[in-house]
């Protein structure tokens, strides 16, 4: 595996350590679960869509959570009758939990459970302050200059 050191970016930058976390996050984390499979779409510009398959989950068995810019994605399968006997079982009900990192200004906006499919819907809110604007620039008055001792120039 490669690693990298990032101190060099930590003496270098002021305000970046979220980047720099992030990266280390990323590059650090090998055993990220693969179960259960999910999508990321984009939607338009500020909307985003997670879809999380969920096959043989309730909506009592699922939550959704956002905690410290985190949004968590869990599910818990209730206990089953132990009085049955599967000659296969393919659909995993196993317990899971998947964490999603939100960027700034991104708001869960709702969520949605059909055909075996959670859906989480996202949107990007900047806020006015951060938006650009364009600034008008004013017209000031032509400026006469003050001539106090103007000599003619043959």
């Amino acid at each position: 595996m490669r690693s990298f050191d990032f101190a060099p970016l930590h003496r270098a930058t002021v305000g970046f350590d979220q980047i720099a976390d992030l990266m280390d996050r990323v590059l650090t984390n090998d055993s990220q679960p693969s179960y259960p499979p999910y999508n990321i779409e984009k939607l338009d510009n500020d909307s985003y869509r997670i879809s999380v398959a969920v096959a043989g989950f309730s909506d009592a068995d699922l939550s959704v959570e956002v905690k410290a810019k985190s949004l968590v994605v869990a599910g818990r399968k209730a206990d089953e009758a132990t009085d049955l006997t599967y000659l296969h079982r393919g659909i995993a009900t196993r317990a899971f939990e998947r964490r999603f990192h939100l960027a700034d200004h991104i708001r869960v906006t709702g969520a949605s459970h059909e055909n075996g499919m959670l859906h989480i819907a996202l949107q990007r809110e900047v806020p006015d302050a951060l938006k650009p604007r364009r600034i008008e620039i004013a017209s000031s008055p032509a400026v006469q200059p003050n001539v106090v001792d103007a000599k003619a120039v043959n």
